[in-house]
């Protein structure tokens, strides 16, 4: 249910990255591509930039992309004025917590230097889950990191004799887990993505020269370069001065993330088989033949329900509508209200229009269910606003299992679908009737084969062994917990 859910139901989006090589506005353009995947986190964001042969600068802050970085710190990480001239090299990262806490400390990109005097940046969007095995390997040193992305860089650089391009390559085919990997030293920029390609990672060309990193084609889009391609599955690319070179370090054995398509990426984000946008209005079209219901009016919870509620008036016949309005304004870190003010949440964010709603028959289409809180609130307000009937339809089925691979969806006891029946989850939120759409009916959604999606959310079914203790605990555990000797 878009940023509501973060602080109602748990549901948090994986990271974004971006990154810039041979660019004179390289800083800026991060920054604005950092605000283009703004909705992928929202808890801190940073950028680290440099020249060719030079040290990096990195800056990093918590809150939205336009509450970390003023014009003044922007000028000081582009290389001016009064600089050298401008860093043309630059990686920005916005972030959500999946391990370790929502601290300064653990903001990114996270920033390492080597035995041999040279600095590293990392950018991580995604989980591992061999943190354990990881640590022990690398040893003392570990014992400071907080997070796996700070792990991870920390493998990265802790060997002098052993170039960036390699310990990259010899690091990614020892990790287990999703990731996109954007990482930078003084010359050059890489994109790595795990085997399995779990979370996106694309390739743009700007115009007058130089690449471009992105974690959706949508940031490509707002600084004007064009796609050229994904980073595969087990593939690492690099950008310098000589262009771009790619090494696979692993087999690809794809299995895309669907819930990319349900929520986390922005409707105008472009997979090479479909847009967002039109897979979410082919879950809307299927939903209403699967699940039709007689209404008054369709309206979607805003944002990732509106296509799939303009597919399903389409499908259905029934009228569309804005039913709810929502304040744009309100971040996602936003301080959260008290239990007795919880009511109060959920209309900082959404607000019925009475005039639409009264006397009506709702069928209210959203991408998912997690705890089941903001539903049930979503529902008595609808009630309160004069809705005789509402009818909730959900774009994905019941999420019963938890995310392991870059995702902070609530533990499995959390889950409202991994205990209740449908029936029991309609009468937990209030709603006259509530219907999911089928795995089938999504996959086809997506234009994917099943075979090449992670769909473990629903099914349970991990295309990556996880540890059995994640498993027991039903959640992703601290990384205090993979500490040598934990």
């Amino acid at each position: 249910m878009d940023g509501l859910r973060n602080s109602l139901d748990g549901l948090r989006e994986a990271c974004g990255v971006f990154a810039v090589h041979d660019h004179p506005e390289a800083v800026r353009l991060t920054y604005y591509g950092l605000y283009a995947l703004q909705h992928r986190g929202q808890e801190s964001a940073g950028i680290a930039a440099c020249r060719p042969g030079e040290e990096i600068c990195h800056y990093r802050a918590m809150g939205l992309v336009s509450e970390a970085f003023d014009a003044e710190t922007l000028e000081r990480l582009a290389g001016g004025p009064g600089g050298l001239g401008p860093r043309t090299v630059a990686l920005g990262h916005v972030r959500y917590s999946t391990t370790g806490a929502s601290t300064w400390d653990n903001a990114q990109p996270t920033f390492k230097v080597t035995p041999a005097g040279n600095g590293v940046a990392l950018g991580h969007n995604g989980n591992l889950v061999n943190t354990t095995a990881l640590a022990r390997e690398i040893g003392p040193d570990a014992d400071k990191c907080t997070t796996d992305s700070e792990l991870l860089t920390t493998a990265l650089a802790r060997d002098a004799d052993v170039s960036l391009e390699q310990a990259l390559v010899d690091t990614c085919a020892r990790l287990q887990g999703g990731y996109a990997l954007v990482v930078m030293d003084d010359s050059t920029i890489y994109g790595a993505r795990d085997p399995h390609g779990l979370r996106p990672l694309v390739i743009g060309r700007l115009p007058r020269g130089g690449f471009v990193f992105a974690s959706e084609t949508v940031a490509l889009d707002i600084v004007g370069a064009h796609l050229v391609r994904e980073v595969e599955p087990g593939e690492i690319v690099a950008v310098d001065e000589h262009g771009l070179r790619s090494r696979r370090f692993a087999p690809a054995s794809p299995h895309a993330c669907v819930f990319e398509y349900v929520y986390l990426a922005r409707p105008d984000h472009r997979f090479p088989e479909t847009s967002v946008y039109a897979a979410r209005r082919r879950m809307g079209q299927a939903l209403a033949r699967e699940a039709p219901v007689d209404a008054d009016l369709v309206i979607p919870v805003p944002d990732s329900g509106t296509a799939a509620a303009s597919g399903y008036a389409e499908v259905s016949g029934i009228p569309y509508a804005e039913g709810l309005s929502k304040n744009r304004y309100v971040g996602r870190t936003f301080i959260e209200p008290s239990q007795s003010l919880r009511q109060l949440g959920i209309r900082l964010k959404l607000n019925p229009m009475r005039d639409v709603l009264e006397g009506r028959r709702l069928v209210v289409v959203d991408d998912s269910i997690v705890r089941g809180n903001t539903s049930r609130q979503l529902v008595r307000m609808l009630r309160e606003s004069g809705a005789t009937e509402v009818h909730l339809r959900i774009t994905s089925p019941p999420v019963r299992h938890p995310c392991f691979y870059g995702i902070d969806m609530a533990t499995r006891a959390e889950l409202i679908a991994s205990d209740l029946s449908i029936e029991e989850i309609r009468e937990f939120v209030g709603a006259d009737s509530l219907a999911y759409l089928s795995l089938e009916s999504l996959v086809a959604a997506t234009k994917r084969p099943g075979s090449s999606l992670c769909r473990a959310c629903f099914d349970g079914d991990y295309p990556i062994p996880v540890p059995g203790e994640r498993i027991a605990a039903g959640k992703q555990l601290p990384l205090a917990f993979a500490a040598p000797d934990a």
